[in-house]
């Protein structure tokens, strides 16, 4: 029984990610609905079982999760459903799991946009145009950004996958699957 109270934020937090993509992927948003409550179970969960340490430890860890994806929110890289995403996956995984697994998103992530930029047909025009900005960079030594084509199907990366993708790969290493 104490083995399975111990994976009890894993079992929760799986459900959660897979809910999160599907809502990602069909609507584009990851709910209010989900997260909070996600924030609220993780510090719940951790507070009844060491107490204040426990408390302390999970809102750390949504600190972190809230800390690793606020600039890019900021700058317009993701939406704020992702940030409160990472937020209730570091309140249930505290703040140094929950680091980890952004490493894990980050990784995929970045293959995730790689495919979607190949499956689009970006990635040889995203190369070239970067090619002609540091071509004219080395000759004129002025940075002269070229903007994007004005296509109208633009890939839409939907990053609450790669965040439960990418935590859902954290977890299996750390249950040892």
């Amino acid at each position: 029984m104490r083995n399975f109270v111990l994976r009890l934020p894993f079992l929760i937090l799986i459900g959660v990610l897979l809910i999160s993509a599907f809502n990602d992927i069909r609507f584009n948003k990851i709910p209010n609905w989900l997260t909070y409550p996600t924030i609220l179970v993780g510090i719940l969960y951790h507070t009844s079982v060491k107490g204040f340490e426990g408390f302390l430890f999970s809102i750390e860890g949504v600190g972190v999760g809230l800390g690793v994806f606020i600039i890019p929110y900021l700058m317009g890289g993701t939406g704020a459903g992702d940030v409160k995403l990472m937020a209730a996956v570091g309140g249930l995984l505290g703040p140094k799991d929950v680091f980890i697994a952004f490493l894990f998103t980050s990784i995929v992530g970045g293959i995730y946009a790689l495919v979607l930029l190949i499956y689009h047909g970006y990635l040889k025009e995203t190369a070239i145009r970067y090619g002609a900005i540091l071509k004219t960079f080395i000759l004129t030594r002025k940075f002269i950004y070229i903007p994007l084509s004005k296509r109208k199907n633009k890939p839409k990366l939907c990053y609450g996958v790669a965040i439960s993708a990418g935590t859902l790969i954290f977890i299996a290493f750390k249950l040892n699957f």
